[in-house]
């Protein structure tokens, strides 16, 4: 005789309960494992000063009209430009490089002579959003910019070259000059004019052309813009200007060059009438801003990188040497050894090294999900993550262009 048991309903109900919560929350143990280790990747804090390191690894957000005045003509990549255009809004991470330079800026004694910073790392670790950073955070504390976006620009992809009037055997760069003026201008304009800083003494252009003395500096400024012929020379007029009112406490500037070691690199891509090579030291805007970057003047920071990229002005026949001597494991130098001229680093002797490196993993989840927000990243497998890891070696420009495809 077989025997039926019958198990009451509220018993199965409740059985079948705690199974299916003991199965939802090892689903969800094992969601919470995939899911981006930061949850807060953004943060609401505007002003940058604020930045700490409690919102390392966050995103904010520049305004529209902030950004069209700071980099409206250079300062930030390309492929970043790319994608701000994609993703409608700029927003850069608060990296340990920029926060600690802030750091260094409020605790300085501006009565001193300028410190110097330089940034170095491997191509694509975020140097020059680094700057950017920067860049806003003096924008909003009211330093001069002086802001030479890509010095490399100069050195081989000039608009027009032209024999230097005032400097025998020198050559100008009059519609970069005159460029580099117009981004000075929006960068600068309004807080100038503010500032009601003059100039010095009088200018002599040509016999009808005259910037006396006591003239608005944005009327020198404005002069270099209009003829083009003198924007070189007004750029080395204008600096010299800038460093006599900041170390006279009536402003302070923030200098902030990428690629500085292109001005000590043995030769440019341009060349003479006589197609002989020229070299950085023979262009006239080299001049004003190796002058800006030495530490005789004060109420001032300077900020610098020293690129890889910059390399490619020198010839390759040792390095391709010397490379293959090597191996392919040694691929790139350690990045301090750019400042291998001498000349480069007696120049910027004393200055402060800061290292820039790719994601720590803080940063790195950050930025997926901030790609997962954007929709930048569309495939999200199980382990996705882990596998970006691996294939970007958390390098930040790596890990852009692996995820464009997602």
């Amino acid at each position: 005789m077989i025997l039926k048991m019958t198990i009451p309903n509220t018993v199965w109900y409740q059985t079948r309960s705690i199974v299916s919560s003991v199965t939802a929350n090892t689903a969800a143990a094992a969601a919470m494992d995939r899911v981006p280790k930061v949850v807060e990747f953004r943060t609401p804090e505007q002003t940058v000063a604020n930045h700490t390191r409690a919102t390392l690894g966050r995103y904010y957000t520049v305004p529209g009209d902030v950004r069209k005045k700071i980099f409206a003509h250079g300062g930030l990549p390309k492929s970043f430009e790319r994608q701000i255009k994609t993703f409608n809004e700029c927003s850069l991470m608060v990296r340990r490089p920029a926060v600690e330079i802030m750091e260094y800026l409020q605790r300085t004694d501006f009565a001193r002579p300028v410190n110097r910073f330089v940034l170095h790392g491997e191509d694509g670790v975020g140097k020059s959003l680094v700057l950017a950073h920067l860049l806003h955070y003096g924008f909003q504390q009211q330093y001069v910019l002086i802001h030479v976006p890509w010095v490399p620009n100069w050195m081989k992809r000039a608009k027009e070259i032209a024999n230097s009037a005032s400097h025998e055997g020198s050559i100008d760069l009059p519609l970069d000059g005159a460029a580099w003026l117009v981004h000075f201008k929006s960068q600068n304009g309004p807080l100038i004019k503010s500032l009601g800083l003059t100039v010095s003494r009088e200018y002599v252009w040509t016999k009808r052309e005259t910037t006396p003395a006591g003239a608005p500096l944005m009327e020198l400024v404005e002069h270099g813009i209009n003829r083009a012929k003198f924007s070189c020379d007004t750029i080395a007029a204008l600096v010299e200007e800038l460093k006599q009112h900041a170390s006279a406490g009536r402003a302070r500037a923030m200098v902030v060059i990428d690629g500085y070691n292109a001005f000590f690199q043995p030769h440019t891509r341009l060349l003479t009438e006589a197609k002989a090579r020229i070299t950085p030291d023979q262009i006239t805007l080299t001049k004003p801003f190796l002058s800006i970057t030495r530490n005789d003047w004060t109420n001032g920071v300077c900020v610098v990188t020293v690129d890889q990229m910059v390399k490619e002005f020198k010839d390759t026949a040792a390095g391709r040497q010397s490379s293959a001597v090597a191996g392919p494991a040694q691929v790139q130098e350690p990045s301090l050894a750019l400042l291998e001229s001498r000349e480069c680093f007696e120049h910027l002797d004393p200055f402060v090294p800061v290292s820039v490196v790719g994601y720590d993993d803080a940063e790195y989840y950050s930025c997926i999900q901030y790609y997962l927000e954007r929709k930048w990243i569309q495939t999200n497998e199980p382990g996705f993550e882990e596998e970006l890891k691996l294939l970007s070696c958390q390098n930040p420009y790596q890990l852009m262009q692996l995820c464009a495809s997602l």
